[in-house]
């Protein structure tokens, strides 16, 4: 009897042995995970350089489907585009901001995501969404296979919503008086702002159609629709509005704008209006 356990007993050792031996042999020699880091392109190394080493901004601008909207019809920039783009990004916006606010102002207060898109983004009423700014955190950028850097509509527009956006971002750190500017023009504000003129728009009081949508996107707005203005423009879109009541309170709004930069973030709004009309007119001459 004891020399039947014995056996058994080195049999279930030797099949142990065995078992362990064969679990060795199945192992990989070496991991099969791909830990080499990709070689970046001259695009890449650029966009490190300009945007995220200086800046902690990173850009997305190959196709990523959690970062945009599924359920439209989009797609990516072609490549050639979005060094152009980006490149005003830089000089009109960043680089405003740094001369006036001071050289670490956007590292401090800036989206760190850039999400770049080639196509339009339409919604179901016909308008168009130029750009996204999401929690303070991402802002995406739309139309970019259609900017023209030569063409001063094409940058104005382009560099309008980044302003806009950014605008938000900035709201988000240090809130605007909205008390104040809720009392301006209150009746004016309408969820169907897209069916009325920007000519009607003005006459009540509003710098765009959009800006009627609520006070944070009207406020968004005008400080980013003057800082695409140069002083002359908005002297000239000033004098064309009829309404004294809405000319009254449109300028009324700017100086809340004012204010706002300068008690918020210490800021001169109209030399960081005449630095991004300057480096807009370096972009489009290059």
């Amino acid at each position: 009897m004891k020399i039947l356990k014995v056996q058994r007993f080195i049999a279930i050792i030797t099949g142990a042995v065995l078992f362990a031996a064969c679990a060795h042999e199945d192992q990989p020699t070496e991991s099969q995970l791909d830990y080499s880091v990709p070689s970046k392109t001259p695009l890449d190394q650029w966009i490190t350089s300009s945007f995220l080493d200086p800046y902690n901004i990173k850009v997305y601008y190959e196709w990523n489907q959690n970062l945009v909207d599924n359920n439209r019809f989009l797609f990516p920039p072609t490549v050639d585009k979005v060094q152009p783009a980006l490149e005003i990004v830089k000089r009109i916006w960043i680089d405003s901001y740094s001369t006036i606010g001071g050289a670490d102002f956007v590292k401090k207060i800036s989206p760190r995501e850039f999400v770049l898109v080639g196509g339009t983004n339409l919604n179901t009423t016909g308008t168009q969404i130029l750009g996204l700014a999401e929690g303070g955190q991402r802002v995406t950028l739309f139309q970019v296979d259609y900017l023209n850097k030569n063409s001063r509509p094409d940058v104005t527009e382009f560099i309008h919503t980044i302003q806009h956006e950014y605008v938000h971002i900035l709201n988000q750190t240090k809130p605007f008086d909205v008390q104040a500017w809720s009392k301006l023009t209150p009746s004016g504000y309408t969820s169907s702002w897209y069916i009325y003129s920007l000519a009607t728009s003005r006459e009540l009081g509003f710098i765009t159609s959009y800006a009627r949508l609520n006070v944070y996107e009207d406020f968004a707005e005008t400080a980013s629709t003057i800082l695409t203005y140069s002083e002359a423009e908005y002297a000239a879109f000033l004098a064309s509005v009829v309404s004294p009541t809405a000319k009254a309170n449109l300028i009324k709004k700017e100086a809340i704008v004012v204010q706002y930069y300068k008690d918020a973030f210490g800021i001169d709004f109209y030399a960081l209006r005449d630095e991004a009309q300057k480096n807009t007119d370096e972009v489009i001459e290059l």
